[in-house]
C-alpha cells in the first residue's frame, strides 16, 4: 500500500519505444493531472522529438544510446536487446532501492521469445508488492493467427489490471482469454499529431501527388497484411473506371516483400491514378497528408485498436472504413463515416465513388467528426480514467489481483 501523505509512483514502461506516440501523449496528459509518473522508454528513432517535444523526460534504465541514430533494421534489433537488458539490470537496481508501486506496461517485446527478460522484470517486482497494469493495444500479433494465444492467456492472467480501449476488446478479453471484468477498464485510445504545426508547402504536397481541386484519398500508416492495402487497390481498380478525376495516396513504410507486391499489384491492375510513397512519412509531412486529404480510408480486414483512427478523428477527416467494433464504437455508419465490408470489392469502390463524386457528403462526415473534438481534452479525459484506474488497483488485495503459481 502507498503512504497516504505521498502519491502513488507510476513507473511507464515501453523500453524499445514500441508505442511511442501514445506513451507521449498519456504520459503528458497524466503529468498535466499531476501523476508522480516515470517514463521508461528510449528515444524514438524514427522521430527523435516525439517525447521531448512534448515534455517527457526519458528515464529507461542507463542507457538511451540505439535510437538517436538510423540504423539498419537487424543492427539496431540486435543492439536495442543489448541496450534493453542493461537497463533492465540498471533499473532492478534502482527499484530494489525505492520501488514503484504501479508498472504500467505498454508493451513487452521479448514476450515472444524464450527469454522474456522485461516479463521476468515485471513479474519479479509484481511478487515483491509492485501492482502491474497493462495496456492492450493487440489482443495478439497481428497476423499471427493463435500462434501466441497461450503465451497472451498467461500474460493476461498474471497482471492486476488491463486498460482495453472498447467495449468489444474488454468481451473478447473475457470470453477468449478469461480474463475477470473487474480488471478491465475501457479507456478510448487518443488522437495524434492534432498538435502539429505543419510548414510543408504546396509545391511539396504536389509531389506525393495532391492537386488543387483534384479529390484525394489517403492511406496512410505502417503497411501490413491485416492492414488490406491490397483490397483498397482492388477497389480502385473499379473507382478509375468510373470517375476521370479523384487520386489515391497510399504511404507508409512496412515489409520489403509487401510492398514489392504492392508495387506489383497496382502495375497489374493498370491503375493510373494512385501514388505509392513506400517510405517512412516524417510527422510533419503526415500531418500535411491529412489536412489535404478529402478522405482518409481504413480498410483493415482485422485490428483491435487504431492509432491511425484517433489521427483522423482529429484532424477532422471524412472516412471509409471496414466495418468492424473499433470503427462502429466511434463511428455511424452515414453519419460520421462509410463503414463497408472491405472484402466486398464493389461495396468498397461504392463507398468511395459516392465520397469522390458527392463533396457535399466528404463535407457533412467531416464537419461531424470535427464536433466530436478530438484533441486534449480528449488525452485529459484519458488521464483522469488512467487516474481512477491506478486507485481502484492500488486498493485491491493481494489476493484478488493475484494468481501466480
Amino acid at each position: 500500500m502507498t503512504s497516504s501523505t505521498r502519491k502513488p509512483r507510476i513507473f511507464m514502461m515501453d523500453l524499445w519505444a514500441t508505442v511511442p506516440y501514445y506513451t507521449a501523449y498519456l504520459s503528458k496528459a497524466l503529468l498535466k493531472e499531476g501523476t508522480d509518473i516515470t517514463v521508461g522508454s528510449i528515444t524514438y528513432y524514427l522521430d527523435t522529438e516525439c517525447f521531448r517535444s512534448r515534455g517527457i523526460r526519458l528515464s529507461p534504465g542507463l542507457l538511451n544510446v540505439v535510437g538517436r541514430f538510423r540504423l539498419p533494421k537487424l543492427p539496431r534489433r540486435i543492439l536495442k536487446l543489448v541496450e534493453s537488458t542493461v537497463n533492465l539490470f540498471a533499473l532492478t537496481v534502482r527499484f530494489m532501492v525505492s520501488q514503484p508501486d504501479i508498472i504500467h506496461v505498454q508493451f513487452l517485446p521479448m514476450l515472444r521469445w524464450r527469454v522474456p527478460m522485461d516479463l521476468w522484470f515485471v513479474r519479479f517486482f509484481r511478487r515483491r508488492g509492485t501492482k502491474v497494469v497493462l495496456t492492450v493495444h493487440d489482443l495478439l500479433p497481428h497476423d499471427t493467427g493463435d500462434r501466441y494465444k497461450t503465451i497472451f492467456l498467461d500474460l493476461y492472467s498474471h497482471v492486476d489490471a488491463i486498460i482495453c480501449h472498447s467495449d468489444g476488446v474488454a468481451a473478447k478479453l473475457e470470453s477468449d482469454f478469461q480474463v475477470s471484468a473487474s480488471k478491465l477498464s475501457i479507456i478510448p485510445h487518443g488522437p495524434f499529431f492534432y498538435d502539429i504545426e505543419t510548414s510543408i508547402l504546396a509545391q511539396t504536397l504536389e509531389d506525393f501527388g495532391v492537386t488543387p481541386n483534384q479529390p484525394t484519398f489517403l492511406f496512410q500508416g505502417i503497411i501490413l497484411p491485416y492492414k488490406g492495402v491490397d483490397l483498397l487497390l482492388n477497389a480502385w481498380e473499379l473507382v478509375e473506371k468510373e470517375n476521370s478525376a479523384a487520386c489515391l495516396i497510399i504511404a507508409g513504410t512496412g515489409p520489403p516483400e509487401l510492398l514489392f507486391q504492392l508495387r506489383q499489384q497496382a502495375q497489374r491492375l493498370g491503375l493510373q491514378r494512385v501514388h505509392l510513397h513506400l517510405r517512412f512519412i516524417s510527422t510533419e509531412e503526415l500531418v500535411a497528408l491529412y489536412r489535404a486529404a478529402d478522405v482518409v480510408v481504413y480498410p483493415y480486414r482485422a485490428v483491435t485498436t487504431s492509432g491511425a483512427l484517433a489521427t483522423g478523428l482529429a484532424l477532422g477527416k471524412a472516412m471509409v472504413a471496414s466495418n468492424l467494433s473499433v470503427f462502429r464504437d466511434l463511428l455511424a455508419n452515414e453519419h460520421s463515416a462509410l463503414l463497408i465490408d472491405p472484402n466486398n470489392t464493389s461495396q468498397f469502390a461504392g463507398a468511395l465513388l459516392r465520397l469522390a463524386l458527392q463533396p457535399d457528403i466528404r463535407l457533412a462526415l467531416s464537419k461531424r467528426i470535427k464536433d466530436m473534438q478530438y484533441g486534449d481534452r480528449t488525452w485529459q479525459s484519458i488521464a483522469v480514467k488512467t487516474t481512477c484506474a491506478y486507485e481502484q488497483v492500488l486498493v485491491k488485495p493481494v489476493s484478488s489481483s493475484r494468481r501466480d503459481s
